[in-house]
């Protein structure tokens, strides 16, 4: 591990308070050491992998990590903290922090080494032999293996080769050779999304609970050392299964019939001898619901990862996002087809006969017809595909043949957009249901396969056709009606409304509903509708420009690393990208993000007051002469960037005032110069 590792990718004594700051101080290591070639590129990455699940260990351990672009090689930084540092475990801050990184496409023999490190992690040994190393160089020879620890030797129980770095292109697992006792077997399957660090350290816990407990186990671990397959006979062998993942499991269906513990890979890290048991309990019962206080459903992809003390109103939103996010590749490639079409053809063009009775090459309106009908043919997955992704979130994949069915009924009764909503929370609720039924074993295998998908989608069927259906047709009638008929001061609201939730979460939730609120309009196009659509984005442009703005004209205000931002930002804005603000909003939420908001409201009102209307779903200024009103239009973004960067000027001018202030008067106070007032006076003086 000598290329990975040296004495000065080493900080004993790292004086950060926080994870981003402790990331920064030693990927700033990494990138002196000419390993990461650009250092908030690679923060970034490092930042977003957080984001997806804190990366704290029980045990004092810390382990940011991503792969990126940025990087040139893989590479390892540790920094130990006396006070500790936040990551997100449930026992506590940590005191060993490892920030691992790795090129997008690193090479299987130093991402083994990396998996090699993380299962060491693990042994309690290693973690005490690097809190009491003195010296920087000493703790890197232990993290390479080049120096054990005096007095620590590999358990007596514990084979050789479950120390050793995977071998990448071995086919299989072999099935090891069965106990005289018959003891109980387990199969088990880690993965996390990167594939570095958590895939590695959850075999390594489940396979030192399963020593203690007596148990045999094999884990497969789907991770950046290779995918080695289980052998068919040791899963038809195994008393039951443990996905401990964050990603979906690849080639699941293996393991159909068996009982099994589904949870998030950190669970796998922190509580294996529970899983253990846990299974223990289901085989017992035949795999069944009869388990007290477990459920038999599997965890759901958006539910790995959910904590036990989420409520319904999260997992309902979740769920939500779930199927709006697959929803949006239809949105923008009907949507902007369509657009092309009336834009080539004119607003007739939908009157055009099939263009596979009736194609003229040489023609522009047989053009214009055809990109209509294929736009038309994408816009019309729409609500089938939210639907069946709703249910995906919630049960997995036997949720998608009665989701995708319930939302082909909700388009047949003209339910729409909402009626693809509740098709698509039935079909979860239902498939959760028929899960937790209890059924014989040897129905257990045509259960996901046959039983799930026949009577789930009769009972989605039956609700949507002769239950639901009807009045949620009529809610969307209404809802049309009500869209269609607004003007004046009503639209105005609208638009203000809009506006803010475009702006308030940037990319999150709240932009996703108000997202798609708007785009479930085009797929019954009316004035009302195409007026949102065109509030809807050009709210959404205003947070990423008024950053650009703001630091255009008054840069001193800003990090040298958000002024760089602030570049990329000018083409994020103009292409409706809302995220490109979310690097100032998460380093400054509570000037920046009020800002946006007032901006976006602006914009929205504005442009639903101008009476602009859009037809294409995204394009930002590209699509600039398919807007009604377009000179209009662009004024309301450009007003709402205005407004938006003066607010976040002046707040953040407000900011470094006040602070002079303190610094004066606390240096006042002690008869001492602050030391980092001269730092902000040459910051804010502009």
């Amino acid at each position: 591990m000598s290329e990975l590792i040296s004495a000065d990718l080493v900080d004993l004594d790292l004086s950060a308070a926080t994870k981003d700051a402790a990331a920064r101080s030693l990927a700033e290591r990494m990138a002196a050491a000419g390993r990461v070639t650009d250092l908030e590129g690679f923060l970034a990455d490092v930042a977003a992998r957080e984001a997806q699940m804190p990366t704290g260990l029980d045990g004092g351990i810390g382990i940011p990590h991503c792969r990126s672009a940025h990087v040139t090689e893989p590479t390892l930084a540790f920094g130990r903290s006396a006070a500790g540092i936040d990551f997100g475990a449930a026992d506590g801050p940590a005191d060993l922090i490892f920030l691992i990184a790795a090129p997008t496409g690193g090479d299987a023999d130093h991402l083994s080494i990396l998996s090699s490190l993380a299962r060491q992690l693990m042994d309690e040994a290693f973690t005490g032999a690097l809190r009491s190393a003195a010296e920087p160089a000493r703790a890197a020879a232990l993290i390479r293996g080049e120096e054990p620890e005096p007095g620590a030797s590999r358990p007596a129980d514990v084979p050789e080769a479950e120390l050793a770095v995977p071998e990448p292109a071995a086919p299989e697992l072999a099935a090891p050779e069965p106990a005289p006792s018959a003891p109980f077997r387990i199969v088990a399957v880690t993965s996390c999304p990167t594939g570095i660090a958590h895939t590695y350290m959850a075999a390594e816990s489940l396979a030192k609970a399963a020593r203690a407990a007596g148990v045999e186990l094999t884990v497969e671990t789907q991770g950046s050392a290779g995918f080695q397959r289980l052998d068919p006979q040791l899963i038809a062998a195994a008393d039951g299964v443990i996905l401990a993942h964050d990603v979906e499991v690849r080639d699941r269906e293996r393991f159909a019939g068996k009982p099994v513990v589904d949870v998030g890979v950190k669970a796998g890290i922190n509580r294996p001898a529970e899983l253990l048991a846990e299974l223990r309990e289901k085989a017992a019962h035949g795999g069944t619901a009869d388990a007290p206080a477990r459920p038999a459903a599997p965890a759901a992809p958006m539910d790995r990862g959910a904590e036990a003390t989420d409520g319904f109103a999260i997992r309902l939103r979740t769920w939500l996002m779930t199927g709006v996010s697959y929803m949006v590749p239809f949105v923008a490639a009907g949507g902007l087809l369509i657009a092309l079409a009336f834009a080539i053809g004119g607003y007739t063009v939908d009157k055009a006969p099939s263009v596979a009775d009736h194609f003229v090459w040489a023609e522009s309106a047989s053009w214009a017809a055809l990109l209509f009908q294929v736009g038309s043919t994408a816009f019309g997955f729409l609500v089938p595909v939210l639907a069946g992704f709703i249910a995906y979130g919630m049960a997995d994949r036997p949720g998608l043949v009665p989701g995708f069915v319930g939302g082909a009924i909700a388009l047949t009764v003209n339910a729409g957009f909402l009626g693809g909503l509740i098709a698509g929370l039935l079909a979860g609720a239902v498939v959760r249901a028929i899960q937790r039924l209890g059924v014989p074993p040897v129905l257990r295998g045509i259960m996901p396969v046959v039983v799930i998908p026949l009577v789930s989608s009769a009972v989605v069927g039956f609700l949507m056709f002769l239950v639901v259906g009807k009045p949620i047709a009529a809610l969307q009638k209404a809802l049309t009606g009500w869209l269609t008929g607004l003007s004046g001061a009503n639209a105005v609201i609208l638009g203000m409304l809009l506006g803010l939730m475009m702006c308030f979460d940037l990319g999150g939730p709240l932009n996703k509903v108000a997202y798609a609120f708007a785009v479930g309009g085009l797929a019954d196009p009316n004035p009302g509708s195409l007026k949102v659509m065109a509030a809807v984005m050009a709210a959404g442009m205003v947070p990423p420009l008024a950053m650009a703005l703001a630091t255009t004209v008054r840069g001193r205000l800003f990090t040298r690393a958000e002024r760089e931002n602030g570049k990329a930002a000018w083409v994020l804005g103009a292409s409706f990208i809302t995220e490109g603000a979310i690097p100032f909003a998460a380093a400054d939420p509570l000037r920046v993000i009020p800002s946006a908001m007032a901006g976006g409201a602006v914009t929205g009102g504005l442009s639903m007051a101008f009476g602009c209307t859009l037809r294409a779903p995204h394009g930002g200024v590209f699509v600039v002469p398919l807007i009604g009103q377009p000179l209009l239009y662009l004024l309301a973004v450009a007003a709402g960037t205005v407004v938006s960067a003066a607010l976040v000027v002046l707040l953040k001018r407000f900011r470094a005032r006040t602070a002079r202030i303190s610094d004066a008067e606390t240096a006042a106070a002690t008869g001492a110069t602050h030391p980092e007032a001269g730092t902000h006076r040459e910051v804010t003086t502009h």
